[in-house]
């Protein structure tokens, strides 16, 4: 797993907030091929099998053949609240590598929750790139507001262990999938796809300003309670 390095850049109008900084995350996948890391990354029903940080996941619906919207709550470490997000998907083979990007929207349907700090994503992609027919290389981008003035070690740490986490997914995917509707892939064949439709009118674009901002940046890395898959 390799941290990437960045430039901020010198002509930034005021400075950012460590914890909404771009981070850049690579990871060498050995044994999974690029199609199946592209297939762990779409599969919303496996996602709820190995992602121990998720407490609900779903799509909301489709806005063409490779872009959908979805929702994700995810656990943060006590006393951390969780958070959560709404995000517009999109993606695209490349040959033999696959691109996925997302960003946040606003669906009117589903409003921020009492329950959870609404997330923003600024800008979030996978690349995978294929290693020869039998390995593939995970590059991941990644700008996210937590809202609040969040521990930046938590979301380093937390996105180099989920890192980790896909690529074990991507070694049992293969096997999972021939159990659960193993010809089902609506990312990959789009006459499959059964969401409901959704118009680019009925969504805006999420501006963290108007969400709850929180400060947990006194919080130290000591006294959270992290489960063994995130350390």
């Amino acid at each position: 797993l390799t941290h990437l390095p960045l430039a901020h850049p010198a002509h930034a109008p005021r400075p950012v907030r460590p914890s909404i900084l771009p981070l850049q995350l690579r990871i060498t996948c050995k044994d999974v091929p690029a199609t199946t890391l592209y297939d762990v990354l779409h599969d919303t029903q496996y996602r709820k099998k190995w992602d121990s940080n998720v407490i609900e996941t779903y799509d909301i619906g489709r806005l063409t053949a490779n872009a959908d919207v979805g929702y994700y709550a995810w656990k943060c470490p006590s006393p951390l609240k969780n958070r959560d997000f709404v995000t517009l998907r999109s993606w695209l083979p490349l040959g033999n590598d696959y691109m996925i990007i997302n960003y946040s929207v606003k669906h009117p349907k589903y409003p921020p929750r009492k329950d959870f700090v609404r997330a923003v994503s600024l800008q979030t992609g996978y690349l995978v790139k294929a290693n020869g027919p039998l390995a593939c290389t995970l590059y991941y981008l990644t700008q996210v507001d937590p809202r609040g003035e969040h521990p930046a070690w938590h979301m380093s740490r937390g996105n180099a262990a989920a890192m980790k986490k896909i690529y074990k997914a991507g070694l049992k995917y293969q096997e999972w999938k021939q159990k659960h509707k193993p010809g089902f892939k609506p990312w990959v064949y789009p006459e499959q796809n059964t969401l409901p439709s959704i118009s680019l009118a009925e969504l805006s674009l999420q501006h963290a300003e108007s969400l709850e901002n929180i400060d947990e940046s006194g919080l130290a890395e000591d006294r959270m309670h992290i489960s063994d898959d995130e350390a």
